[in-house]
């Protein structure tokens, strides 16, 4: 990944591998490669390659997201926006498109027109979630569709990408691309919960609370009615500067059933993520994506 991201100064090279060095859960290209060893004699050049595209394209949009966001930190490191400024953030990030573009260029034309597809998703769940829902539109709804295209998209990419290099079934493709796509929206979904329930995962508890990002329990708790949330619901339902109101907000939903809700939720969207494994020809590669869905659940627990 370093090679592909290296560019023709020295400058260019270190804003652009600043992410990447900073770390990361690798998951996409992880699934990249358990999808490829679905079938024996996949090209580990290939899967190489394709594994570096779902990696590079994700880190790049985390440049353009840190910009829209703000923010001062990503993987436990200075964000580039903070150290090297919005329109150098902005640059690095289309550069890593680039050099993601021109690696999958590498692999053939329906790759590059899955990552094509995949980067247009992403993009339109980035405006809808910055636009809001339409008028009258169901807020979690919204939410949802917004992290399919954001999160979702390219974990399924990833899994398609894995069994294309393999030569799988176009069956097997198919069936790869819905569960990528429902298990990217649980990873997402489980993040919601640790913003709020955990202590230990590393990120600050109640920094979506603070920054007013709508998540799935609060999104669920807003759609209630119950006079005796009412003091919770407007907790939620707006960002808070306020250590004492993200206490309360902190300590009101941890006590709450909506917690309990959208844990079941969660598991609703892992087990349909399972059953399209289906297809997938049985053994080790099989029964790792399986248990990654488990394991993406109990992040959550």
């Amino acid at each position: 990944m370093a090679e592909a991201a290296r560019g023709d100064s020295a400058y260019v090279t270190d804003v652009a591998g600043h992410l990447l060095a900073a770390g990361g859960k690798r998951f996409r290209p992880m699934l990249v490669v358990l999808a490829s060893q679905l079938y024996g004699g996949a090209d580990p050049d290939r899967v190489e390659k394709a594994a570096i595209v779902v990696e590079l394209t994700h880190v790049a949009s985390l440049y353009h997201d840190d910009v829209m966001d703000e923010a001062d930190r990503r993987r436990g490191v200075a964000s580039a926006n903070r150290l090297y400024g919005n329109e150098v953030a902005i640059l690095v990030g289309d550069y890593l498109f680039a050099r993601a573009s021109s690696t999958v260029a590498k692999l053939g034309p329906e790759y590059v027109e899955l990552q094509a597809d995949t980067f247009a998703r992403l993009v339109q769940g980035q405006i809808a979630e910055t636009r809001g829902p339409e008028p009258g539109e169901d807020p979690l709804g919204h939410y949802l569709a917004v992290i399919a295209d954001k999160t979702g998209s390219l974990i399924a990419a990833s899994a398609m990408f894995g069994g294309m290099v393999a030569e799988a079934p176009a069956d097997v493709v198919q069936a790869l691309a819905l569960f990528g796509e429902e298990i990217g929206v649980v990873f997402q979904l489980s993040d919601d919960l640790l913003d709020i329930a955990s202590d230990t995962s590393g990120k600050t508890p109640g920094t979506d609370l603070r920054e007013g990002v709508p998540t799935l329990p609060t999104l669920m708790l807003l759609a209630g009615d119950d006079p005796a949330d009412a003091r919770l619901r407007d907790l939620v339902s707006r960002p808070l500067a306020d250590d004492a109101e993200v206490a309360e907000a902190l300590a009101g939903l941890r006590a709450h059933p909506v917690m309990a809700a959208a844990r079941a939720e969660i598991e609703r969207r892992a087990a349909v993520a399972r059953q399209h494994l289906a297809p997938l020809p049985e053994g080790p590669a099989k029964a790792a994506l399986r248990a990654l869905a488990d394991t993406v659940v109990e992040r959550s627990a």
